[in-house]
């Protein structure tokens, strides 16, 4: 048997890709979707300012850095898919976390936000033709497909869906 020595990058890649439970990942991005805006639309606005340890996002934090990040990862899909060969930015997940201003928003806003990149990224990604969903580029100076973003937006929902199965739902 062969090793292979992963890089961090592909390793950061993988840990959320083994989260999508089949290889129907755009069926696994609607059904990641639709938990997410259950689980939220149960919560109440008291509820959703809970963070459960100092220093962690409040639940209406985690639900705007889920559109953030799914926003972040549409224009790279959009930009490899189209064959663009610029090199795209990282960001600092962090940063955008603290300057959104996520507990001040109504969590009805924030949920219909959601929805809205949600639906937007199913048809981005419904729509587009598979072989240039094949196109590669480099974001944050790594290279990754635009499929494999696409597939990120699922592992990394339901990656946060599991933080706040095992480390929110069960405080409140």
């Amino acid at each position: 048997m062969t090793h292979i020595n992963m890089t961090d990058f592909q390793k950061y890649v993988q840990r959320y890709l083994d989260h999508i439970p089949s290889e129907n990942w755009l069926e696994e991005l609607k059904n990641s979707g639709d938990k997410t805006v259950d689980i939220y639309s149960k919560l109440s606005e008291e509820q959703s300012l809970f963070a459960y340890a100092e220093g962690k996002w409040t639940l209406k934090e985690l639900l705007l850095h889920l559109s953030d990040t799914e926003r972040v990862f549409q224009y790279r899909i959009l930009a490899f898919a189209r064959g663009d060969q610029n090199e795209l930015p990282g960001f600092d997940e962090e940063l955008y976390a603290d300057q959104s201003f996520a507990n001040e928003r109504s969590l009805s806003s924030l949920l219909e936000e959601y929805q809205l990149v949600r639906k937007s990224s199913q048809i981005l990604l419904e729509t587009a033709n598979s072989s240039a969903l094949k196109n590669i580029g480099i974001a944050n100076g790594n290279q990754i497909s635009a499929e494999t973003i696409g597939k990120l937006i699922v592992g990394h929902n339901i990656h946060h869906l599991n933080i706040i199965e095992e480390r929110y739902l069960p405080k409140l």
